[in-house]
Formats: C-alpha cells, sequence, structure tokens
C-alpha cells in the first residue's frame, strides 16, 4: 500500500536572523520568523509526512502555542513525525522538495541539505531531491519578504505497524 504526502510552508523574512534549511544553516542577511527555528523546509516535509499519514499537519502536532517548542530544533520535530510513519510500518520511498526563494542563491547548498535530511530519515541522497527556484522578483518570495517550500513523500508499507 502506497500512500502520498503533500506539504508546504512560508516564513516572513525578517534581518538579523539565522536562515535554516533543511538544518543547514546559510549565511544571509534575513532569516525566516517563527516559533520555531524556522526551517521552512523541514516543516513543509513535516507536513508532507503527516499528510500521507492522515495526521493533520505541523501545528497539529506541535503547535505554535506550546513554549516547549519555541526555538525548537525543526529537524527534532521532523524526527518525530518519521517516527510516526515507521510506528505505522511505513518508510519513505522518496521526497521530492522545492525551495522558493529569490536570494541567497541556493545551489550551493543543496548537496548539504540533502545530506543532512537523509541522515535526518535514515535515508539515502538518492532518495532526495530539492530543487532551489526563484520567483523572477515577484511575489513576497520575489521581493524577498519571504521563503516558501513545498515537499512531496512517497510511503510505501513494510510492515503490520500500530494503525493506517
Amino acid at each position: 500500500m502506497y500512500r502520498i504526502g503533500q506539504g508546504y510552508d512560508l516564513h516572513r523574512l525578517e534581518a538579523g536572523r539565522p536562515l535554516i534549511l533543511g538544518g543547514i544553516t546559510i549565511p544571509h542577511e534575513k532569516g525566516c520568523v517563527a516559533h520555531s527555528d524556522g526551517d521552512a523546509l523541514a516543516h513543509a516535509i513535516t507536513d508532507a509526512l503527516l499528510g500521507a499519514l492522515c495526521l493533520g499537519d505541523i501545528g497539529a502536532l506541535f503547535p505554535d502555542t506550546d513554549p516547549n517548542y519555541a526555538g525548537a530544533n525543526s529537524l527534532d520535530l521532523l524526527r518525530e513525525a518519521h517516527a510516526l510513519v515507521t510506528a505505522r510500518g511505513y518508510a519513505i520511498v522518496n521526497l521530492d522538495t522545492t525551495i522558493v526563494a529569490q536570494r541567497p542563491k541556493l545551489r550551493p547548498y543543496v548537496d548539504s541539505i540533502r545530506q543532512a535530511l537523509a541522515a535526518t530519515l535514515s535515508l539515502s541522497v538518492e532518495q532526495i531531491s530539492v530543487k532551489a527556484k526563484t520567483k523572477e522578483h515577484v511575489g513576497p518570495e520575489g521581493r524577498e519578504e519571504a521563503i516558501s517550500t513545498q515537499a512531496i513523500v512517497l510511503l510505501l508499507r513494510e510492515s503490520g505497524g500500530t494503525q493506517d
């Protein structure tokens, strides 16, 4: 049995904050505004995993009203969502992601992001795609007001697990 999940996230950018994508801190004068560390890519992947299991979104599992998640490492949250996947007997077949940001240029960081995600999710790098796009100076991403991310995951049921 297969399951497909789709995730999306968008964060405003603000000067003086760290820019973290897929667990990698990227040098830039702006970073994401968020309750956690603001890793929009990890958030979209978490949403994709939860969506594939019909468990809602990241806010249902890790509410931004809970002080325990203030400044949380988003890769830790992603690991928790992945644990739900494996507990239900599913495994990730592949993960396809897109980051939309006018700046900084992200191509130099794509391989590091793929490696960090692979380590977090116990996958091979070949199972993870990370693409970076600009918005040609259109919209909030194009005006460098925000960064958005998208993720699609394919799960395959491997074993009994706890429930569907």
